[in-house]
């Protein structure tokens, strides 16, 4: 598989398999967007509270999906889980849009956020091990920065759905529908996408995974493309796959690869923190601070997902070339940096809301690319075996620490300021905390990295059921490689 070029094949699994994240963006700006629809007295009539507790709603299903999905798809399979929590993401996403009172609606944004979460594990599982080892950073991180495309089409369609051309309890339903028509249309093709021959193999099910690996390797040839044979001493030998319970899973994680795993926890919070501390807090700064109409908001919040979307797209490519040491430890120290100076801006009171706008633009340009390979490491330095549940069990960790602390923290320290009299020095302090956690997270990965890139999964990380050769060797590990 890593020897394979780029190919239409693997255009088909980037397109099936990647548009999770554009759904997951689609869905969090949408939901943003219909607190106001739903708290009128036409609609729900919902409290400000129970408004913002729909987005919790969603953030619990996501993190209890991760979980749980995370385990099944080590258990049943990539392609069983990638078609199965798409179905569950576009039924209760659709169901939102028929919700009859509040009791229903949190349902079904935990059902929808449950779909979501089995997605993160399931797909980054699968584009690890479908694509080849030369392109995997670049396309695992241009992946995962999509959720930024889809946060931007949310707000766009937002600006027509809940303006006065929609009645307004239709414009808050039709947006639930939306991330469901774009899923019906990939899950025929999601259906197309083989099952992973690593995941295969280490099910004993070796039949079918030299069946399909000859039905890609078919494809590639009647595209003109030769291959070269395989080198042999690249040949490990695997068996069925040992079942592991949570004790077993955590003497892996922090008994065999204890540094790996403080590298995990540290980029998945940190990259957690930063992101909900500003997306969640983007809209107040700009109407306490800077007196933008509500109405306006969305105008401001497209540059910002465009350079969102631009850093992952652009420079992608780069911790595939320069490596993924250095290249997050950039990424992430240099938005840390110019958080620092955006920070000390805004308590000078030199910065407008295009000026603010703009610094937020260009630190996620790069904190985005950083965030990014946040989930590729995560997804790429342990066994494959383990690979969907170290994705959920980091994810979650992430969310619970970084996800529900940033939001609140933040909250508060806006909600001191008002219009007549503002004091920017609360917000200043938060902003001077999440550069220096980014600044951490930067030094943890310079230290603690591991060098994957053009790298083997199974030279990153040797599978828990390979069988040793008589000499007790197995495959090496990459230099630079950490345990």
């Amino acid at each position: 598989m890593d020897r394979l070029p780029w190919t239409h094949f693997h255009w088909l699994v980037v397109i099936g398999l990647g548009v999770s994240w554009i759904l997951d963006g689609l869905e969090i700006q949408i939901v943003s967007l219909i607190s106001g629809p739903i708290t009128d007295p036409q609609t729900l009539h919902l409290t400000t509270g129970e408004a913002g507790f729909l987005s919790s709603m969603y953030l619990i299903g996501e993190v209890v999906g991760a979980l749980f999905f995370g385990r099944l798809t080590d258990k049943l399979g990539r392609k069983r889980l990638f078609i199965l929590t798409l179905a569950i993401y576009l039924f209760g996403s659709g169901l939102g849009g028929f919700a009859w009172n509040y009791g229903s609606l949190l349902v079904f944004r935990f059902i929808a956020g449950l779909g979501i979460g089995g997605e993160y594990t399931a797909i980054n599982s699968a584009i690890d091990e479908l694509i080849p080892s030369k392109y995997r950073g670049r396309v695992d991180i241009a992946v995962n920065g999509t959720y930024w495309g889809g946060a931007a089409i949310g707000s766009a369609i937002g600006l027509y759905l809940f303006s006065s051309h929609v009645p307004i309890d239709w414009g808050w339903r039709i947006g639930f529908f939306i991330g469901p028509v774009i899923g019906l249309a990939i899950i025929f093709v999601r259906r197309t996408i083989p099952e992973s021959p690593r995941w295969l193999m280490t099910h004993g099910r070796n039949e079918e995974a030299e069946a399909t690996v000859d039905a890609i390797e078919d494809r590639v040839r009647a595209e003109g493309i030769d291959l070269k044979p395989v080198s042999e001493d690249k040949a490990l030998e695997v068996t069925e796959s040992p079942r592991l319970g949570l004790l077993e899973l955590t003497k892996v994680f922090f008994g065999q690869y204890p540094r790996r795993s403080i590298l995990g926890f540290t980029m998945m919070v940190t990259q957690a923190f930063l992101y909900n501390a500003i997306f969640f807090s983007y809209a107040l700064v700009l109407k306490v601070f800077y007196h933008i109409p509500a109405g306006h908001v969305p105008y401001y919040f497209f540059p910002f997902a465009v350079g969102n979307l631009l850093g992952p797209l652009t420079i992608g490519r780069l911790f595939d070339t320069i490596g993924r040491r250095r290249m997050i430890f950039a990424t992430y120290g240099i938005s840390g940096i110019l958080l620092y100076v955006s920070a000390f801006l805004f308590h000078q009171g030199t910065l407008n809301a295009t000026t603010q706008t703009i610094f937020w633009c260009v630190i996620f340009f790069f904190a985005s690319a950083g965030a990014s390979s946040a989930y590729l490491t995560v997804s790429e330095i342990f066994p494959l075996e383990l690979r969907g549940q170290a994705i959920s069990y980091f994810f979650a960790l992430s969310q619970g620490a970084g996800g529900v602390v940033a939001p609140w923290l933040f909250g508060h320290l806006i909600g001191g300021a008002n219009n007549t009299h503002v004091h920017t020095g609360p917000l200043s302090i938060g902003y001077l905390i999440g550069a220096s956690i980014m600044l951490i997270g930067a030094f943890v990965a310079l230290f603690f990295g591991v060098d994957a890139e053009q790298q083997s999964l199974e030279d990153i990380a040797n599978p828990l059921s390979a069988v040793k050769r008589p000499d007790g060797g197995v495959s090496p590990q990459p230099a630079g490689a950490s345990s």
